[in-house]
């Protein structure tokens, strides 16, 4: 198997304070930003979802997650119809039963969010970010710990198909993990998950809004520095800006 193309689904908007991206600046103001799913095609034909966005619950229901918590007014759920992964993956033509494996950079509501769906697939994560998040309040079980679904566990950084690799970056959360594709034409493309989630966090060097800054701030500034050693895209967890400089669905990097 080996990396044949990689389209980006937009998977909702997310309205985040400047508390949760960028600590200490702009902390009541709202700023919404994009959530997302990358689909992968291998060359055998076999179909890779990374990340699985919000639950498709929230369409209509903002509060499902948070209800009027104090995240509640910090991270706001804005999804559409078209924003529940099992439209976007029907505009490729397909089902969640067509997706044989699933990534989840970590395990946060808007990143696991869809699991469920995902029944025929397996589920790569690390297994310290899962065995942190069993029973964690700040990781809603009920979106991903479930007994249908099929998990493998990764202890460090693997391969998991031909151009497909994960590069664990811890901070975020304990045992996140970024992922890098080899595309035949695009070259190099690194997915930073929550890593970074938006570029001002390069800007300003902040880090604060990850359970370890220490150790977000050194997986962050890896990926940038395996992004210029590779001449890669770097696509950033959040990163509004992004939304026009790389296209979305049904756009691919080949």
């Amino acid at each position: 198997m080996a990396t044949v193309e990689m389209t980006i689904l937009p998977l909702g908007t997310c309205i985040c304070a400047g508390s949760v991206l960028t600590p200490g600046v702009r902390d009541q103001e709202l700023r919404p930003v994009p959530v997302l799913g990358y689909l992968v095609t291998l060359d055998d034909g076999d179909r890779m979802l990374i990340d699985t966005g919000m639950s498709r619950g929230h369409i209509g229901n903002p509060g499902l997650t948070f209800g009027d918590s104090e995240a509640a007014r910090a991270i706001i759920p804005d999804m559409t119809a078209a924003d529940d992964p099992v439209a976007r993956l029907a505009a490729a033509g397909l089902t969640p039963d067509d997706i044989r494996y699933v990534i989840n950079t970590h395990l946060h509501f808007d990143h696991a969010g869809n699991n469920d769906l995902f029944t025929a697939a397996t589920i790569f994560v690390q297994r310290e970010q899962y065995e942190f998040a069993l029973g964690h309040p700040a990781f809603p079980n009920q979106y991903w710990n479930l007994p249908e679904l099929h998990y493998t566990l990764v202890d460090g950084r693997r391969e998991v198909a031909p151009g497909v690799e994960l590069l664990p970056t811890p901070g975020h959360v304990p045992g996140h993990q970024s992922v890098i594709l080899t595309l035949p034409d695009t070259g190099t493309v690194i997915l930073s998950g929550d890593a970074v989630h938006v570029a001002e966090s390069y800007e300003l060097d902040n880090w604060n809004g990850h359970m370890d800054p220490a150790a977000a701030r050194e997986s962050a500034w890896l990926l940038k520095r395996l992004a210029e050693e590779r001449d890669a895209v770097l696509l950033l967890g959040h990163e509004p800006a992004q939304v026009e400089q790389y296209p979305r669905f049904p756009h691919v990097f080949r």
